[in-house]
């Protein structure tokens, strides 16, 4: 099949920032649901009315569930277990919790050139080229949402397919938020109040990078985050808090 234009752009080198610059703020204690989409949604808004610079926020959160715009309620397998909120981000059920990297990206799609198809590939191709730092291979299931660990058995006969981060976006006015979390090392027990996003089937299960034997940190993960976002969308300068 013959490569479009946009395959090309999506594939292709970083697309230009516009000269403008990244915010890069990590905050060292757990962040409030509520809090941090109420700050994404307010940067998205100044970034489209105000040009003020693009945030990449990197956090934790309580232990709590969220239910994208797709989710269905017989995915939440024990509604009393945590908080859950409801989330404008496209997929299912997400869990977020201590041990668990978030990163929440607010871009200008539009000053980037990027429609939210390539975006989403952008965002994927940051998870498994930052997973690449710890040598672990993140891989793409069609159909499926998310960055998946291929767990095969001896001979290669199929055990598993786990999935180690997670995928969600919501665009308004070309700016989007939200991003990725990816499990350093979760309560993976967590996982099992809900039918995770993407999680639907038999030998299908969630894993990060403590469980899979390295002894990874949040700083180690900050560190392969900072550096593969600058090979996915381009070196930026960062900006100042505002």
């Amino acid at each position: 099949m013959a490569e479009t234009a946009q395959d090309a752009a999506c594939n292709g080198p970083p697309p230009p920032a516009a000269g403008r610059a990244v915010e890069w703020r990590v905050s060292d204690r757990p962040v409030g649901y509520e809090a941090a989409l109420a700050e994404m949604e307010a940067r998205a808004a100044a970034v489209r009315d105000e040009g003020a610079p693009e945030l990449v926020w990197l956090l934790e959160h309580p232990p709590l569930y969220t239910a994208g715009t797709s989710a269905r309620p017989q995915d939440l397998l024990a509604p009393d277990r945590f908080p859950v909120f409801k989330t404008g981000r496209g997929g299912q059920y997400t869990y977020h919790g201590p041990g668990q990297r978030v990163a929440y990206a607010v871009i200008d799609l539009k000053a980037r050139g990027l429609d939210v198809r390539c975006y989403v590939d952008r965002l994927e191709d940051w998870a498994i080229r930052a997973l690449a730092r710890f040598a672990v291979r993140g891989e793409r299931r069609a159909g499926r949402v998310g960055i998946w660990v291929d767990r095969s058995g001896p001979g290669g006969r199929p055990l598993r397919e786990d999935k180690i981060a997670a995928i969600g976006v919501r665009v308004r006015r070309w700016v989007a938020f939200h991003g990725l979390a990816l499990n350093v090392e979760p309560d993976l027990a967590h996982f099992q109040g809900i039918v995770p996003c993407g999680i639907g089937q038999e030998g299908l299960g969630v894993t990060s990078l403590v469980d899979l034997g390295i002894p990874a940190t949040l700083q180690d993960a900050d560190a392969a985050l900072e550096d593969a976002f600058a090979e996915v969308f381009g070196a930026f300068e960062k900006a100042q808090r505002s």
